[in-house]
């Protein structure tokens, strides 16, 4: 009894109640956004404030993204599970000669009020159409051997 005791007792002292916090992406970005002046700063400055984007759009060249996230680790009694403490997001809109055209910043209130469309996309192609009927038959004539095998 007396040994389960002091064994307990050493692994509730080893236990630190100081939080674990892990920091991903840029950080301070809200207090570093608000340095660039819309029409006045341009790519270097960006550089030098936050350094490179953590992410660049894929479609335009000119849409830069920094990211920060910050997750705190919660009470000992949850075994280590993580919570989202920040989660801003930087947005900004560079035009033709590197000058910031515009920028955004989001953070986790922010993020939870945006809306999402409810539209479906439909199909580009039909059932009657040449492209379905041309594939249609195709697939059929490669399982063909197949289905010959199968009936013998």
């Amino acid at each position: 009894m007396k040994k389960t005791l002091l064994i307990l007792l050493i692994l509730i002292s080893s236990c630190s109640t100081n939080k674990v916090v892990k920091n991903h992406g840029s950080s301070l970005i809200k207090s570093k956004s608000e340095e660039l002046i819309i029409n006045r700063s341009n790519k270097n400055d960006i550089l030098e404030l936050l350094g490179p984007p953590s992410t660049k759009s894929s479609f335009n060249e000119n849409l830069w993204i920094y990211i920060e996230t910050k997750k705190v680790s919660t009470s000992i009694f949850r075994l280590g599970k993580r919570s989202t403490d920040k989660n801003n997001i930087l947005i900004v809109q560079l035009d033709s000669i590197g000058l910031v055209k515009s920028k955004e910043f989001y953070d986790l209130e922010k993020m939870n009020n945006l809306q999402f469309s409810e539209k479906i996309t439909s199909s580009a192609y039909q059932k009657d159409s040449f492209v379905y009927n041309l594939l249609t038959s195709l697939r059929n004539k490669i399982n063909s051997p197949i289905e010959r095998t199968r009936s013998k």
